[in-house]
């Protein structure tokens, strides 16, 4: 496993009870309450706690600091690679968190006041109820380092209309609250100086279904209108350019709609997109496709193969090449191989993609009363650090 690479005498995640209610603090503010291998765990083991708790009506997650989460910590993955750590057991505990956070029996808020991305929106959209101010920021931008949209998002984003879900996935497209609201990623709009009175009213709730929760949060929340540049005014455009088969056809569709009057937000996005990682982008385009006639736990399924087959460097080093550009020597200058989209083998990709033996499959339970069987421990893993697929 990874080494946590936050300063051991500082709790990641902070745990707190509150009458019937439940509060965790992700922890990490100058780390923008990035995702490690000990929150995973912590995160984890709490929510089950409570879960079995009668006394627990109410689970609350918030970030401290200037962030709510801002996923993964990729340098975590960087520094297995040169381990030999296949940063299994995270990975594992990872999807299985976002399968409970999925199905949790008791509701949750989460109070997202600042960044959530990749990961850490995986512990937002799946709440019950997930509250956003005018600072909250949304993206998945995973694509674009030579990754892949995961945490449940393959079947989150395959849910949106038309094909909103490609264009986030592909471009790592930022929203805002009221976008996120408009979207239904949200459920409510609360203004940022009204966070803490929110999350006080909640702390105080004797709450033992969800009406009060939504009453008292609708207390504080306002109605959204989209600005009038919002890419959520344009979904016209997007249906048309990113329901292409491939993804050189959404970017030479896309490369033609930019020549066009009232087009130019294109150009800085498909920059963007022209700069991505080709290896990332159809990996993360095929398996937002297949989220479509997926369930939720057989996209996690597919997404722990991705993920893991991607770590091994399957068919490429390109996530590691990505996290060294923008995360350690931070040139923003990644070197990836294949270097375009041309060069990027279809068998290859199907590679990733293809099931392992069942035994080695993420074992996601068939109901929600059973939660944790031992199986994320490395040990039980270990055929994956040598099995070729």
């Amino acid at each position: 496993m990874a080494q946590e690479t936050s300063h051991p005498d500082v709790e990641v995640v902070l745990a707190e009870e509150v009458g019937s209610a439940r509060l965790i603090t992700l922890n990490r503010p100058k780390q923008l309450n990035v995702i490690s291998s000990t929150v995973v765990k912590l995160l984890a083991e709490n929510l089950e706690k409570w879960e079995k708790d009668d006394n627990a009506a109410l689970v609350i997650f918030k970030g401290a600091g200037r962030a709510y989460s801002a996923g993964g910590d990729l340098k975590m993955f960087y520094d297995g690679r040169r381990s030999k750590d296949s940063c299994l057991e995270v990975v594992y505990r990872m999807y299985w968190l976002c399968y409970h956070i999925h199905t949790y029996k008791k509701p949750q808020v989460a109070l997202v006041h600042g960044i959530s991305m990749g990961g850490g929106a995986s512990l937002m959209v799946p709440m019950t109820f997930s509250v956003v101010t005018e600072k909250t920021v949304f993206a998945t931008p995973e694509a674009s380092i030579g990754f892949h949209t995961d945490c449940g998002f393959s079947y989150i984003h395959s849910r949106l209309p038309g094909r909103l879900g490609e264009y986030l996935a592909l471009t790592g497209a930022r929203l805002n609250g009221k976008e996120l609201v408009a979207l239904g990623l949200a459920t409510h709009f609360v203004p940022s100086d009204k966070l803490p009175e929110l999350e006080k009213c909640l702390l105080n709730l004797e709450a033992g279904n969800e009406n009060p929760i939504r009453s008292a949060i609708e207390e504080f929340s306002i109605g959204v209108q989209i600005d009038e540049e919002s890419v959520l005014n344009k979904q016209s455009l997007i249906e048309e350019c990113f329901s292409k088969d491939s993804v050189e056809e959404i970017i030479k569709s896309f490369d033609t709609e930019a020549s066009k009057e009232g087009n130019n937000w294109i150009h800085v996005v498909l920059k963007r997109l022209k700069e991505s990682s080709p290896t990332g982008l159809k990996i993360t385009l095929r398996s937002i496709r297949e989220g479509r006639k997926q369930t939720l736990a057989e996209c996690l399924k597919k997404e722990f193969r991705l993920t893991m087959n991607i770590l091994r460097e399957i068919i490429s080093g390109d996530v590691y090449e990505g996290i060294r550009a923008i995360n350690v020597d931070k040139d923003n200058s990644p070197k990836w191989d294949p270097p375009t989209l041309d060069k990027v083998d279809d068998e290859q990709v199907e590679k990733l993609f293809q099931p392992y033996d069942e035994e080695l499959e993420l074992s996601i339970p068939e109901t929600p009363d059973h939660r944790w069987d031992g199986k994320y421990e490395s040990s039980a893993y270990a055929p994956l650090q040598t099995v070729q697929v």
